[in-house]
């Protein structure tokens, strides 16, 4: 790289107060200097300022110098560093940004407070994103799941119309009579799920504001899984009260405007509930997404997780579902869902299909969660 090049780059990478070194920037620099010190330089400047004119054309602005990856880290980080929230109040603005999973986890916090003029573009916004989501993520869930279920739910003592006909014949392949010229069929396989739902899934949802975004993947998940007919799932949120969702599932964004995300959490209260709809235990698996930060009364929550494992739930806790990272929990109870014997680990997006998978077959979710180099508590 050119000594030029490298100035240019690092004239721009720390901003005016380089300018005395390195030199004013100018010409297309100069915008992109500008859109920058808006957003970092905010303490120092008059950042964005209050006019929708200025966030508007902000907006634009980073729209055209920078990919779309990028544009959603720096709308983020507008929303964090200088409180324009209230942008996505007005539907001109909100048309104007880029859209991505954090921005309809705001959307869904401002969800009170948005104006009716503005209601019809968030909804676009967030169907745009679940679109996305549902693409990238429904074949990948189906398959991993269809695969654990169509192998939980073979036997061997089929009912006609439920005979797999090519698995029986390569078992029975040993067993051909050459005399009569037939294939003798002493083993039949076949397939149950024909009959009622082979399990129940629960996915129980924390819908405090620091799980927004696991709200949003978890939304989409159980709408896929509600689609298999072999599963019968149910979505549950909760923060103080406890809200059941499952009739919503048919359309991931009526379940995202039915949420509520902020206010406290109540897991004692949720599991209570859970445990009121779990009606076949050993064909259960209860996903409890959640960060463990009590607010009700934790030694139910725990007593209420122990029963829950001791009737033959599969209960599983992920402290977050997203693609941030190591997540913000409450590590002593994390710990003492571990000692029950509940997986308890994050997971990100592209890990739950096989992690359903898993545990709808019931394999040790910790040997999965090493295999997949996930960090789980012991």
């Amino acid at each position: 790289m050119k000594d030029e090049e490298r100035r240019r780059r690092w004239r721009l990478v720390l901003g005016g107060a380089a300018d005395e070194e390195l030199g004013r920037a100018s010409g297309t620099d100069a915008h992109l200097d500008d859109v920058l010190s808006a957003l970092y330089d905010s303490e120092r400047r008059a950042g964005l300022g209050a006019s929708s004119p200025n966030v508007a054309r902000w907006l634009g602005d980073i729209r055209t110098y920078f990919p779309s990856s990028v544009v959603r880290v720096m709308q983020n980080d507008a929303l964090t560093r200088l409180g324009l929230s209230r942008m996505l109040l007005e539907p001109e603005m909100l048309a104007g940004v880029e859209p991505d999973v954090h921005l309809v986890a705001t959307l869904l916090s401002l969800g009170k407070v948005i104006p009716a003029k503005t209601k019809d573009t968030a909804r676009r916004v967030v169907r745009k994103v679940v679109d996305e989501l549902d693409r990238k993520l429904r074949q990948a869930t189906l398959s991993a799941v269809r695969g654990s279920l169509d192998r939980s739910s073979r036997t061997r003592r089929p009912r006609a119309a439920e005979i797999d006909w090519h698995r029986t014949i390569r078992a029975n392949l040993g067993t051909w009579d050459r005399a009569r010229g037939t294939l003798i069929a002493e083993r039949l396989i076949g397939s149950g799920r024909k009959r009622n739902a082979l399990r129940d899934v629960v996915l129980c949802v924390d819908q405090s504001g620091s799980m927004a975004t696991s709200v949003v993947y978890a939304s989409v998940f159980a709408a896929v899984l509600a689609s298999l007919r072999a599963l019968r799932t149910r979505l549950v949120v909760f923060d103080t009260a406890v809200v059941d969702l499952t009739e919503l599932l048919k359309d991931p964004v009526d379940v995202l405007f039915g949420t509520q995300l902020g206010g406290g959490t109540d897991i004692n209260r949720a599991l209570a509930y859970c445990q009121s709809i779990v009606t076949r235990p050993t064909q259960t698996v209860l996903v409890l997404i959640t960060d463990l930060y009590e607010g009700g009364n934790a030694p139910e929550m725990l007593a209420r997780a122990a029963e829950l494992v001791r009737a033959g739930v599969n209960v599983v806790c992920l402290l977050a579902l997203n693609d941030k990272g190591a997540p913000a929990y409450d590590a002593d109870h994390a710990a003492r869902f571990a000692s029950l014997g509940i997986p308890t680990f994050a997971c990100t997006p592209d890990l739950f299909p096989d992690l359903m998978a898993a545990a709808l077959a019931r394999r040790d979710l910790r040997a999965w969660a090493a295999r997949n180099e996930v960090i789980t508590k012991r």
